[in-house]
């Protein structure tokens, strides 16, 4: 392969290191008006009155607007397929606040200044009501979250919001009771991981206006496009006609802007006024009233022979999906069906879950979208059943482990059709010399060094719900065009998905020019999440290049004159007559399709899949304990991930690497602080710790490559998996430094102390 399989550069990394105006913010045009937003300080409280009469008459004022102001029409701001799994629960502005930070009033102005000397003036009369909290608290609680009758899912979920439920549901395979009967040995734990921020370094932002037509458009930073003129368009009451969404550059997602958390903001006053308007969340906001991975619980009980066979698992997680609806019912799935099967020999199985509202910030989509709470706590529940039977973690997890060929029963009876999860567990060991570091030693400064060890696997897109197209045509002088609807938001998929198109037209990468994402222009994509682009997209471009290289030849043919299409060959520089040798270049057949020409030299197709194919992945930790102090050193950390073939090794690195700094800090730094308020207390990076290259050791990544027949030249995806085995596989290092369990993530050097202490006492 040519192109496959290379280390291309990146077709954005000139501009993005030179500092080019690339960004939203870059772009956003200097008359825009400045939007703001007042917020309540309440977690529980239905707004009275608001006072803006005096906030009106600052200079430089144009609106102020309040739920008075705002259409009455619930929407969900979750970027999904349509119809959205997520209940219809939210609106533009309402009296009823359900989180600290909830917007009350919208205020815009000329500029910033001006702006927040308003939000100084506006008086609210609030009716301070009781918070519900604590999510474990939440099912049929008094204090109800949502007590409106116009709530609305658009699909069956299991919610009840008079119940503070927003999803529940119930699977059983084999006989569950009756196995764990029978079972030798029973590890039976909750697990609870903390909400967590994505923190990109871009924050929410978008601008709005009105284009000659009346038409709104909308430039924002967003995973979502082709979503967001859907969720705008249905809270505004308006056709989606009427709505335009461009994408420019995007300074970093992570799932946190496959939400649209903002848009509808400055839409609304653009709307109201006519005027260009632009919204810039500050690094509080974004900490404090966007989408984060939501905080769960999670019960695992495992029946394993005495011999090490594990017999059946059962996973309960319970969800706290806060003040709204947003990525609740779909991520909450995540926690079972990506866990459970990586032990799939198992002869019962039990998911049941529940997510809940609750007066806290409402969480939305982060990187492993569920998968990674669920995996922490599955791969504990291991490493801790193997501890239990006296079995090396190893040796346990080669005996259970899913293998090519397996059908999946608790990944909806599919087949694994390609599996080198075994190949990512061995090389993993040799990359961290696990045989001279687990399970710990003493080191000569009395610090213990300890090795832990995590497997996970997760998907590529959603089977039979998401699309792709791709549009590829051929011009002057025979270079090609590539427009997709796929987001790049930073990971490269502008050169991934060019990178495939020219393996598949035999041409260098640089003749392949990909456009991004304009929703008037752009053919249909459901969006850069769910691991789905490289695999989803990239079968799109490939079958659209198939497309286009029989329209090339059809347009040869008559070029050529008397021959047929199905007689010539695609050379990537011509098109060749295998009987005569004549041929017609590529360049030739783009300039000859500007004149007297009925075949247009453009090609469309769309994809989907009815499958989901996971990519798997081995990790392994080396922590130094301090025993005096807690504090927690991670000395090595090295990762095999099988994602197929791998399309472009260097961009394939970076998002391994990157993924597992993100597991890292959520592990050991970051700590999500509530008061009894419900006001959050890690606003700002001075509190919320997440990691700095100081903190993280030299990261080992390899790949152990499969051959996936139903993706492009065999690749699965990469983006998701590699947050998913930091925190169990540093849990156990922990665990085996300590002899103390941590099933509380994150880990700090205060909990590790108190163990130690506790440990002492007994």
């Amino acid at each position: 392969m040519k192109s496959v399989n290379q280390a291309v550069m990146k077709k954005d990394a000139l501009p993005l290191i030179t500092g080019k105006p690339v960004y939203t913010g870059d772009l956003a045009p200097k008359d825009c008006l400045i939007v703001k937003a007042l917020r309540s300080p309440h977690a529980r409280a239905i707004v009275r009155s608001v006072n803006k009469t005096a906030a009106l008459k600052v200079p430089g004022i144009e609106c102020i607007l309040t739920a008075e102001d705002a259409p009455k029409k619930r929407f969900t701001i979750a970027g999904q397929t349509y119809p959205e799994l997520s209940p219809y629960d939210r609106l533009i502005l309402d009296k009823q606040i359900r989180f600290v930070g909830d917007p009350v009033a919208l205020v815009a102005g000329k500029d910033a200044a001006c702006v927040d000397k308003a939000l100084r003036m506006i008086k609210v009369d609030y009716e301070v009501q009781e918070p519900l909290l604590d999510f474990r608290q939440a099912v049929d609680n008094p204090i109800v979250v949502h007590p409106e009758d116009d709530w609305n899912p658009m699909v069956p979920v299991g919610g009840d919001n008079k119940r503070n439920i927003i999803a529940q549901d119930k699977e059983d395979w084999g006989d569950v009771d009756g196995t764990f009967a029978d079972s030798d040995v029973i590890v039976d734990h909750v697990y609870h991981t903390k909400q967590a921020q994505q923190s990109m370094m871009e924050p929410f932002q978008a601008f709005t206006e009105l284009d000659p037509y009346g038409r709104l458009v909308i430039v924002s930073s967003t995973q979502i496009p082709f979503h967001v003129r859907r969720i705008v368009a249905t809270a505004l009451e308006i056709p989606k006609s009427r709505v335009r969404v461009i994408k420019p550059r995007i300074g970093g997602g992570f799932g946190a802007k496959q939400t649209a958390v903002m848009e509808c903001y400055p839409a609304l006053v653009t709307m109201v006024t006519g005027k260009r308007a632009y919204m810039l969340y500050t690094r509080e906001e974004s900490q404090t009233v966007s989408s984060p991975r939501h905080e769960a619980e999670i019960h695992v009980r495992i029946g394993a022979s005495k011999e090490g066979h594990i017999r059946v698992i059962s996973v309960e997680a319970l969800w706290n999906g806060g003040a709204y609806s947003d990525h609740s019912p779909t991520t909450v799935t995540l926690a079972g069906h990506k866990s459970i099967p990586v032990y799939n020999h198992t002869e019962a199985f039990r998911f049941n879950y529940t997510a809940v509202y609750s007066n806290t910030i409402a969480a939305g989509a982060y990187r492993g979208y569920g998968a990674t709470q669920g995996l922490f706590a599955v791969e504990s529940a291991v490493n801790e059943l193997a501890e239990k039977l006296g079995i090396d973690p190893v040796t346990l997890r080669l005996k259970n482990i899913v293998h090519e060929g397996d059908v999946m029963p608790a990944y909806f009876n599919e087949t694994a059709r390609s599996c080198n999860l075994e190949a990512c567990l061995m090389r993993t060991l040799e990359l961290i010399d696990w045989k001279h570091n687990y399970p710990r030693r003493v080191l000569p400064n009395g610090k213990i060094r300890a090795a832990g060890l995590a497997l996970a696997m997760q998907g590529s897109a959603i089977s039979n719900v998401d699309v792709a197209s791709a549009t590829i045509k051929v011009n002057d002088d025979g270079f090609y065009t590539l427009d997709i609807g796929a987001t790049d938001m930073g990971t490269g998929c502008d050169t991934i998905l060019a990178q495939i198109a020219a393996e598949a037209l035999e041409c260098p990468v640089d003749e392949v020019v990909t456009h991004g994402v304009d929703t008037d222009t752009s053919p249909y994509d459901s969006g850069s999440y769910a691991s789905s682009t490289t695999y989803l997209t990239g079968m799109a471009v490939y079958k659209t290049c198939q497309t286009l290289i029989e329209k090339m030849k059809e347009k040869a043919a008559r070029m050529l004159g008397d021959v047929k299409a199905e007689d010539l060959d695609f050379t990537g520089d011509a098109i060749i007559d295998r009987a005569t040798g004549r041929q017609v270049t590529r360049k030739e057949l783009g300039n000859a399709a500007m004149i007297t020409n009925d075949i247009a030299l453009e090609a469309t197709e769309t994809h989907f899949s009815p499958v989901s194919p996971p990519p798997y992945m081995a990790g392994a930790a080396v922590v130094d304990v301090d025993p005096g102090t807690g504090e927690i050193t991670l000395v090595d950390y090295a990762a095999v991930v099988d994602c197929g073939t791998v399309i472009n090794p260097a961009l394939a690195r970076v998002q391994a690497e990157g993924g597992l700094v993100q597991g890292i800090g959520m592990t050991l730094t970051e700590d999500v602080i509530m008061d009894k308020r419900g006001r959050l207390q890690t606003n700002s990076f001075m509190q919320y710790r997440i990691p700095t290259r100081q903190d993280v050791c030299d990261i080992k990544v390899e790949f152990a490559p499969s051959y996936e027949p139903t993706g492009p030249y065999g690749a699965k995806s990469i983006g998701e998996i590699v947050i998913n085995t930091p925190g169990p596989a540093i849990a156990e290092a922990v665990h085996q430094a300590t002899g103390v369990y941590f099933r509380e993530l994150p880990i700090t050097a205060e909990k590790v102390y108190k163990g130690l202490k506790a440990k002492k006492e007994e």
